[in-house]
């Protein structure tokens, strides 16, 4: 079983093992974690926070180079972490492997090392930026992080925010800078904007060991990554500075649509018990500022109807990118962008609707009209198929534990968000639907 070590210092490379080195020295070719040198010199973390970083680091990482597969369930697999940290006796390695096994459905085996070295380089203070915010906000290109942004810029009329996103190409760090130009043309100074150039890098002759060449595409460990770094953001603010992360609290369910997708299969990036746990692990290893997400008892199309600034948001909403796979419509010719068709996008389509802005040509596919979306024989019509079934009015309500355990005391919120997210996209589809889906909507009823 090979070993993941995640390196910030010259150590001899082990001869005869085959251990994984993930060498993490942004801007130097010699690197196998690939990161943009500038964007470590904007901000000085804690070390605890910037060991928690390090680490999400590894793991993400690790889960993109190692395939699933292979495994004997296609799904789980077996992942060996070694990491550094400033003290590792009593870093809550146990917390971490909880956080992560459940986020990601992967048996973490987790091993603190001890390094006193900091694991960022050292720059010289009048060489280093300094982040001016009262808070860090996600920011995806999404949807959801753009309607928070808004939200929050308006809601609190003195607030700063430092936006953080991550991209590794593709049309996501387009649709960021689109928005982000035009988030700042609105808020001015109020709005700063860090953008994390984070993957495996390709072969280099100058690496000490180049990585296996496979990828994996579910990341599912990428949203640990995405709060730890701006943890650590915020922690070089200041204890207090809180962590934003803005998601509808449907999705953030996400209910398992159908048995086949039960577990980890059906992601967990906000999860209350995912939260819960990071909350835990972050709390734990020394790193205090709080995560705050405030949409988690809303749907998505609460998320839009609510927010004050509807005609900015109306504006840019179009902008945004919610898509699993936004490349996708290339290979058919047609405009790439939202795709129509997986679940996000139709979770998004409904929000619109709710909203008074669904516009079926902003998609590539339309869900109501396309009778190839509903075609078995087509991997298109996965998600429209499961989510006529996810989102049937019968549905027990126990369907929402198997994706996890719900917070003591507020069982009744989120399963009522749930049904509220439901009836929401039940309703776009069958408002619109032609032809084919409309003839299985009448069946299903």
């Amino acid at each position: 079983m090979s070993v993941f070590v995640v390196r910030t210092e010259p150590l001899p490379v082990p001869e005869g093992g085959d251990d994984i080195l993930l060498d993490f020295v942004p801007g130097f070719a010699h690197a196998t974690v690939q990161a943009g040198k500038g964007f470590f010199r904007s901000f000085t973390p804690t070390r605890a926070a910037a060991d928690l970083m390090l680490l999400s680091f590894g793991a993400y990482v690790t889960d993109r180079i190692s395939p699933r597969q292979p495994t004997a369930d296609a799904w789980t697999r077996d992942l060996h972490l070694q990491f550094p940290v400033e003290t590792a006796a009593g870093w809550p390695v146990a917390a971490a492997q909880e956080a992560l096994r459940f986020l990601t459905g992967d048996r973490w085996t987790l091993t603190a090392r001890q390094q006193s070295a900091p694991v960022l380089e050292s720059v010289a203070e009048e060489d280093r930026g300094h982040v001016v915010a009262d808070g860090v906000s996600l920011f995806s290109g999404g949807l959801d992080s753009l309607c928070g942004v808004i939200n929050l810029l308006e809601t609190d009329p003195g607030l700063r925010l430092c936006l953080l996103s991550h991209y590794e190409g593709g049309q996501t760090p387009a649709a960021q800078t689109r928005l982000l130009r035009r988030l700042t043309d609105w808020y001015g100074p109020r709005v700063t904007s860090l953008r994390l150039f984070l993957r495996p890098a390709p072969a280099h002759r100058d690496q000490a060991r180049t990585l296996p060449e496979t990828r994996e595409t579910t990341t599912r460990s990428r949203s640990a990554m995405f709060l730890s770094t701006a943890l650590a953001i915020a922690s070089s603010l200041g204890p207090n500075i809180p962590v934003y992360l803005p998601e509808n609290g449907y999705i953030g369910l996400n209910a398992p649509l159908t048995r086949a997708r039960a577990g980890s299969l059906s992601t967990r990036t906000t999860h209350p018990h995912f939260l819960t746990l990071f909350t835990a692990l972050k709390n734990e290893a020394g790193v205090a500022n709080p995560l705050i997400n405030p949409y988690r008892l809303m749907t998505k199309g609460e998320m839009l109807t609510t927010n004050p600034n509807q005609a900015l948001l109306r504006e840019l909403a179009p902008a945004s990118i919610s898509c699993s796979h936004p490349e996708a419509a290339r290979y058919d010719g047609r405009a790439q962008g939202n795709c129509g068709y997986c679940f996000p996008c139709l979770i998004r389509r409904a929000s619109m609707a709710k909203a008074g802005w669904d516009h079926a040509a902003d998609y590539a596919w339309d869900a109501h009209t396309d009778p190839n979306l509903l075609d078995s024989a087509t991997h298109r019509s996965a998600d429209l198929r499961a989510v006529l079934a996810g989102t049937h009015p019968g549905r027990p309500a126990v369907d929402v534990l198997r994706n996890g355990p719900l917070p003591r005391g507020e069982r009744h919120l989120f399963l009522d968000v749930w049904r509220r997210g439901s009836d929401e996209v039940r309703s776009w589809l069958t408002a619109g639907a032609q032809g084919d889906l409309a003839d299985l909507l009448d069946t299903d009823t």
